[in-house]
């Protein structure tokens, strides 16, 4: 029997396009009916088109990816299914962007374990690259944060009789429930902001815009 040909493509976000890998996968002759597209993160392999294709696929086929990234982001996680999938399984692995990474060409020892170590480094590699750029982000947002800058969306300006409800509430003259409604914000909202101007001088929040 012929080996059969799949394709796995991972889209992780929405901005990201499948068309140059459903393209590569088609120059390696992989079917559009044996082509298996999950757009989600790659943190995990709870996917519903990779469960598919591991269910299709028998000894001797040979699953195409365009990177190694594409199978996965996790180093653990992508060398456990790697042996899953050659070991196991029993199919061929290729990955388009790294020659070395197929399994279908060298049978022997020592092409299994030139493959096994170049996947390892490989994994390895790409996973410090990742925690290295979200050391990046944290410092470039820590610094942000330090010059001033705020994230996400600004908060609204407290109504004018804010204050005057914090008292008649402070004085039980009405509930947080009612204040809310009085006020047109959320109960869970009024008591953060409340809070928030316990120990705030009133001259400041109007010069912060606060109020």
């Amino acid at each position: 029997m012929s080996q059969r040909l799949f394709g796995y493509i991972r889209v992780s976000t929405k901005e990201q396009n499948e068309v140059r890998q459903v393209k590569a996968l088609k120059e390696q002759g992989v079917k559009k009916s044996n082509t298996f597209i999950d757009w989600q993160s790659g943190k995990d392999f709870n996917r519903p088109a990779y469960h598919r294709m591991i269910e299709k696929v028998k000894e001797g086929d040979l699953i195409v990816i365009k990177s190694i990234d594409r199978l996965g982001r996790n180093y653990e996680e992508i060398i456990m299914q790697w042996k899953y999938l050659t070991k196991e399984k029993k199919v061929d692995i290729r990955v388009l962007d790294m020659p070395l990474l197929d399994t279908s060409k060298s049978k022997d020892l020592l092409g299994t374990l030139i493959s096994d170590l170049v996947l390892q480094l490989l994994s390895f590699v790409a996973q410090n690259e990742r925690e290295n750029i979200h050391q990046r982000q944290a410092e470039g947002i820590a610094a942000a944060k330090a010059r001033g800058m705020k994230f996400g969306r600004p908060e609204k300006k407290l109504p004018q009789n804010f204050f005057v409800m914090v008292e008649r509430w402070k004085n039980k003259e009405l509930s947080a429930c009612e204040v809310s409604i009085e006020l047109g914000i959320s109960t869970s909202t009024f008591y953060r902001r409340a809070k928030e101007i316990e120990n705030y001088d009133v001259e400041e929040m109007k010069k912060d815009n606060i109020i």
